[in-house]
Order: structure tokens, then C-alpha cells, then sequence
């Protein structure tokens, strides 16, 4: 019910973003150090959660099956790298939000036509539902090792979802996911307690160790790592977030740090998941069956039942991090095309399509997951793949986007940053054509 003061047309959402609005202000207004760590607070998380999701059940399964078959060596590096390849691409679609106040998929429409718009929700979409499955089989797998049935994990993890995401509250639902998403660093105790050569990490972060030989299993990994950390939803989500959130281009700069933030912490932790089961690597040992939970049960001579233990939860919690993260991108996505309110400042009554969509998704890749037999080892894998594959269009019009000067005005992309994102973008597709030539011809790798 509207309160008699209330000015005709004020939702819940508006009055939500202004009190977020207000509290920027007076952060603004603050004088000495404070100011800094105040601000920065209040617009930290669109970057955080984007890179923390993106540290999800498929990736640390990935980053897990690196350590084991190649051990400690070439990957620590690479996966610094691929981290800096996610900010330059996030930092751009941090910087499309914050400027444009709008989603990617509704500036898709408005400016390339409705057509391309509706293909790239589609391939989105599409993608998600992948992603979502391989979230469920991470979370699946985790609480396998504790003995819960995949029917309970299952059920549980929508139930999270769902009370997770209806609060009505932008602010509420971001600090509930981001204290989620901080445990992400259980991977590195786990770590520690693997007992690794410390000299030959550090040797290793200080210098490219080449790959011991290359095969088509090798592209597949290097592409899966490719595929852990920069992804189509990825960009969505993090656009529609900061839209959402309410940033401002006064916000850009605190909104580059959290992004920046978020790849620090996410690398750490993927780092901390390839040493730990380097051990593995060490000891012989290699193994591939995703669905009994194995590497958690594998690693228990090396790092303790505690340790198996807390690997285990690790993969329940990037599996739960990503699949909200990743259903909101879905539900964004789409009713930013549709036209149809689209915020979690929002309560449910006032946007049933954006929270049907976003329980409806999960529901589904649930159901899927639960089909007996599926090999979810192999899908784990080409789901890291198949996002790399069709990121390559999406960051077309992102860049395309970012150096609009109708959209962005002073806030287009500098050359540097031009210059950054083609090499981005070439790597990406080589990673591609490298993965399709591996699988058509083997000879050739």
C-alpha cells in the first residue's frame, strides 16, 4: 500500500536506490581516511561477485584436475593471466552500467536492433542453462562426500536460491552472496595443508614453465582455464548489477577497484585449488570421477579428513555463489529484452516474471543433473569450453558498446584500453581455434 505522502509513481525500488544514493552522498561528504574505505564499501560487490561466480563449481573442478595431471608449473602463472584478461573485459561492462544505467542486453537492442539482441539472449540463455548444470554437479559432488543424496543436495540448493534472492533488497541479497562468496577461500588452508614445495611455487608465479607436452587433453584444460574466468555472463551480470546497485560515472573508479578486488581474490583461490591437489600430481595419482566427489576423497591421505573436508565444501560453495549469480544474469538478460521489471529491489509481487525466471532456470538445470547416467566429468569440462566459444561475438558488441560515444560520452574506451581488450579478444579466439583444430585434427598439436 502507497503511503499518503508518497509522490504518485515511487516504487519500492526507487525509494530502495535513493536511500543507497543518500548514503553515497554523505560518504562523499566525509573528510580524511574514512572517506576512502567508506565509499569504497558502499559500491564494492557487482565486481567481487562477478569474479568470486565466476570461481565456481566447474572451474575449481577444473583448476583441481589441472593441479593433478600437471602439477605445480605453468598453470600458476596462466591463471594470473587469464584474471587480468577478465578485468580488462569486466572493467568495460562495470563502466557500460555505471554510465548508461542499463543493462547489456537492452543497449544490445537499442543500438545493433532488436535482432542481435534476441541471437546473443539466446546464446546466453543457452550458455547459462550449461553453467547452471555444471553448478549443481559441483554442489552435487560436495555434499556427495558428506553422504547427502543428489536428490536433497539438489532441492536444497533452489531452496537457498530462492530465499536468497527475494528480499526485496539489492543491498541485502549483495552482502548475503558476498559473505558467501569469501569462503571461497577455504581452497587456500587446503593448500596449506597439502604440504607443497613453496620454492618451486614461487619459482613458478616468477617464470612460465612450458608444458611438459601438448595433446589434445592439454587444450582442453588450458581452454577450461580459459573458460574459468572469462565468460558471457560474466559480463551481463556485471553490467546489470551496477545498474541495479544505482553506480554512477562519479562511481567508476571505486567500481575498477572492486573489480580489480574480486580478480585478486579469485585468482588467489584458483591458484590455491591447483597447488592443493598438486600433491595428487606428485603422488601419481589423477583422478576423473567428478560425480563420487573423488578429489575430496583422494586428497584425504595428503591433507586430513579436515582438509578433504573443506575442499569439498569449497565446491558447494562456488557451485551455490555461481548458480544465483548466474540464474540473476539469466532473469536480467531476459527482461531487459521483454521490457519487464527487472530488479532485487523489487519485491517478487512486483516483478513475478524476473524471479519466476530466475527459480525457473535453476529448476530445470537441477532436473537435468538428476538424470541417471549423464557424464557429468565430460560436461564439467566442455561447459568451460563452450564459453569460450561464444564469448568472442559478445565481447564484439561489448567493445563496440564501450567506444560509443552516444552511450558512454567522456567515459569511451581510451586507446590503451582498446589496445588491451583486442588482445583480449585475439587470445580468446585463438584458445577457440586451437580447441577445434585439436579436435578435428590431433596430429597437428
Amino acid at each position: 500500500m502507497r503511503h499518503p505522502a508518497e509522490p504518485q509513481g515511487v516504487t519500492h525500488e526507487d525509494r530502495d536506490r535513493a536511500r543507497d544514493r543518500l548514503s553515497l552522498r554523505r560518504a562523499y561528504q566525509t573528510r580524511g581516511p574514512r572517506r576512502w574505505v567508506w565509499l569504497l564499501w558502499l559500491t564494492i560487490g557487482p565486481g567481487i561477485l562477478v569474479m568470486l561466480g565466476e570461481n565456481d563449481a566447474p572451474s575449481m573442478l577444473s583448476y583441481a584436475a589441472t593441479g593433478s595431471q600437471f602439477g605445480i608449473g605453468f598453470f600458476l602463472p596462466f591463471i594470473l593471466l587469464t584474471f587480468a584478461m577478465a578485468v580488462v573485459v569486466q572493467e568495460m561492462a562495470m563502466r557500460l552500467g555505471a554510465v548508461s544505467h542499463r543493462g547489456f542486453s537492452e543497449l544490445m537492442a537499442d543500438r545493433f536492433g532488436g535482432m542481435w539482441g534476441g541471437l546473443l539472449l539466446v546464446d546466453l540463455l543457452f550458455g547459462n542453462l550449461l553453467t547452471l548444470v555444471t553448478e549443481f554437479i559441483g554442489i552435487r559432488a560436495g555434499l556427495g562426500y558428506f553422504g547427502v543424496p543428489p536428490l536433497a543436495a539438489v532441492s536444497g540448493t533452489i531452496a537457498v536460491l530462492a530465499v536468497a534472492v527475494t528480499t526485496g533488497r539489492y543491498w541485502t541479497w549483495e552482502r548475503l552472496i558476498m559473505a558467501l562468496a569469501i569462503l571461497n577461500a577455504v581452497f587456500v588452508p587446503v593448500a596449506i595443508l597439502s604440504h607443497p614445495p613453496w620454492a618451486q611455487v614461487g619459482s613458478a608465479l616468477l617464470t612460465f614453465t612450458p608444458l611438459p607436452a601438448w595433446s589434445t587433453n592439454t587444450v582442453l584444460i588450458l581452454v577450461a582455464d580459459i573458460g574459468a574466468t572469462v565468460t558471457p555472463w560474466m559480463i551481463f551480470f556485471q553490467q546489470a548489477a551496477v545498474a541495479d546497485k544505482g553506480l554512477t560515472p562519479a562511481d567508476v573508479h571505486r567500481g575498477r577497484w572492486d573489480t580489480v578486488l574480486g580478480a585478486l581474490l579469485a585468482a588467489a583461490f584458483g591458484m590455491a585449488a591447483v597447488i592443493a591437489t598438486s600433491t595428487l600430481f606428485r603422488h601419481g595419482m589423477s583422478p576423473h570421477n567428478y560425480q563420487t566427489a573423488d578429489f575430496a576423497r583422494a586428497l584425504v591421505p595428503f591433507v586430513g579428513r579436515i582438509g578433504a573436508s573443506l575442499f569439498a565444501l569449497g565446491i558447494v560453495e562456488a557451485g551455490l555463489v555461481a548458480a544465483v549469480a548466474i540464474s540473476t544474469a539469466s532473469a536480467y538478460a531476459l527482461a531487459e529484452v521483454t521490457g519487464a521489471s527487472r530488479s532485487l529491489n523489487r519485491p517478487p509481487r512486483e516483478a513475478a516474471g524476473f524471479y519466476l525466471t530466475l527459480i525457473g532456470v535453476a529448476l530445470v538445470a537441477g532436473a537435468v543433473v538428476l538424470i541417471p547416467h549423464i557424464p557429468l566429468e565430460l560436461v564439467v569440462l566442455l561447459v568451460n569450453v563452450v564459453a569460450v566459444l561464444s564469448t568472442p561475438p559478445i565481447f564484439l558488441f561489448l567493445l563496440l558498446l564501450a567506444n560509443d560515444r552516444q552511450v558512454m560520452g567522456e567515459w569511451v574506451n581510451r586507446p590503451w584500453q582498446n589496445w588491451a581488450a583486442c588482445v583480449v579478444g585475439a587470445l580468446i579466439t585463438l584458445a577457440g581455434v586451437l580447441f577445434a583444430v585439436s579436435v578435428l585434427d590431433p596430429r597437428l598439436i
